[in-house]
């Protein structure tokens, strides 16, 4: 092997710039900012510009440190499963120390500097939701009991309350209400995922609860949390960040989701096995579009009340 060809094979396994990107999961970011930017939007204290700007990017990547702390952690399953192997750990690219190194970081640079522009609550929220999906979930939870996603869930609801906290220095029971929204959204979401998932979880011994108490309870949870979930969704939409065009969404989306979710727990494993779990898929694909819609629906609530036209 002649040295060029030596050097390019070298160069291919090096870490590009996308590979930091990657390490920051920047799909699960881009949630944690949508989110939090309606919290922030919603909130009955306005925010200059500038500071609203500046608390959303350190929140991003407060989101983003989590995401490398779990990268570096979960090393050794994403090798094994399917969906995360190529992630840029697992794959050689970046280092495990690398990736510790960064989220501790990106961990203290966020908090320390949302504290600053901001206020202290607000900082010490994004810093417990760091050491939550950090600590308790990925290096507790994850691997020990199948309500992993169900207590972890908690990390990803509390970005719209920090943004929230960002504003008024406090929470409320608009900011719980929608934490309680992602809460409660969360298990059925990745357990309809899990069910056309399963094998990845049984090869990672991954305690998820298509692994510990099979899809047939599965899909019966996936119901009683959707059923849970409604009240929280539309009850968002009875106080001051609510209005009519939420509160129709929110019952639109609520009544599909549910329908869905009834649809999952009537199906048995060979009609779902025959068709390629396609009505898993499609839960599982309009669940995405179910959590973005909901806080997109409070973001025009909000404009509609500055405008002097939305509220109740």
């Amino acid at each position: 092997m002649s040295d060029a060809t030596a050097n390019t094979v070298a160069a291919e396994g090096e870490a590009q710039f996308g590979d930091y990107v990657a390490l920051l999961k920047p799909r699960v970011m881009s949630l944690v900012v949508f989110t939090a930017l309606v919290g922030l939007l919603v909130a009955p204290v306005s925010v200059p510009p500038m500071i609203g700007f500046t608390a959303i990017l350190f929140i991003a990547i407060g989101a983003g440190a989590s995401g490398a702390l779990n990268m570096w952690y979960d090393a050794d399953i994403d090798r094994v499963m399917k969906r995360t192997a190529k992630r840029p750990v697992p794959s050689g690219k970046i280092e495990p120390g690398e990736a510790l190194g960064l989220g501790l970081a990106l961990s203290v640079l966020s908090v320390v500097m949302l504290g600053l522009a901001t206020n202290l609550f607000a900082a010490g929220l994004l810093a417990f939701t760091i050491f939550f999906y950090a600590v308790i979930y990925t290096i507790w939870l994850k691997r020990l009991t199948p309500q992993n996603i169900v207590i972890g869930g908690a990390a990803g609801a509390f970005p719209p309350m920090i943004g929230w906290a960002v504003a008024t220095g406090g929470v409320s029971i608009e900011s719980i209400l929608m934490f309680g929204l992602i809460f409660m959204w969360t298990p059925p979401h990745f357990w309809a995922l899990a069910l056309f998932m399963k094998s990845d979880y049984h090869k990672a011994k991954v305690p998820m609860l298509t692994v510990t108490h099979g899809r047939a309870e599965t899909r019966k949870q996936i119901l009683i949390y959707t059923a849970l979930l409604v009240p929280v969704a539309i009850g968002a939409g009875l106080t001051s960040i609510g209005g009519p065009v939420y509160l129709t969404v929110a019952v639109v989306l609520n009544a599909l989701f549910l329908k869905g979710a009834w649809d999952i727990w009537r199906r048995d494993e060979e009609a779902a096995e025959a068709d390629n779990y396609l009505v898993e898929k499609r839960v599982f694909r309009f669940s995405l579009f179910y959590l973005f819609l909901h806080f997109g629906a409070l973001a025009v609530e909000a404009g509609l009340r500055s405008a002097g036209m939305g509220g109740w």
